[in-house]
């Protein structure tokens, strides 16, 4: 299953610097494809939401998500410089593993159609995602982004690497869900 993480983020796990936590990320999307239901290769079609109706696939929001929230990192660095510090490769891992928790959360029903099973309407995915990842070594600095990049974070301080996830995720979202048709 190692080989197949590698697969599915080779090119986004290669921009995490730091060896211990790009493998310690690498590990947790291992773990979870390993209890998940969901195959490699399901990630690639079922829908990145079951909130609204959309044709974007999972690992398609997600790459997107990551490559918005490291473009976001690297131009608040550029332009802020020390004033307001980015810490890239908790950034890129948190982006990552931000949905890492759908892996227990969905299911497939009899007509292979993405549904939250009971794990997930128990759990949500910023919770499974956190211990899945906490599991595997992640640092706090990272879970607390899995946390709080959904709606559960509203509650709690953000990190700036918190807050550029969310808003990439939020983006990439919010106008499926609430954007003005025309």
């Amino acid at each position: 299953m190692y080989n197949e993480v590698i697969k599915l983020w080779g090119e986004e796990l290669s921009w995490i610097k730091d060896e211990k936590l790009r493998e310690a990320t690498t590990k947790t999307w291992q773990t979870a494809l390993e209890k998940s239901v969901l195959s490699p290769d399901d990630l690639n079609t079922i829908p990145f939401t079951l909130l609204v109706p959309v044709n974007v696939s999972f690992m398609a929001h997600k790459r997107s998500v990551v490559h918005i929230a490291r473009d976001a990192g690297n131009q608040i660095t550029k332009f802020y410089k020390n004033d307001l510090p980015v810490n890239m490769d908790i950034l890129i891992s948190g982006a990552i593993l931000a949905d890492v928790g759908k892996l227990l959360e969905y299911e497939l029903d009899a007509n292979g159609k993405s549904v939250q099973g009971k794990y997930g309407k128990l759990l949500r995915h910023p919770f499974s995602g956190v211990s899945l990842a906490e599991a595997n070594g992640v640092p706090a600095e990272v879970c607390h982004i899995i946390a709080a990049h959904a709606g559960e974070g509203d509650m709690i301080k953000r990190t700036t690497e918190a807050y550029i996830v969310h808003h990439a995720d939020f983006m990439t979202f919010l106008p499926f869900k609430d954007g003005l048709k025309l």
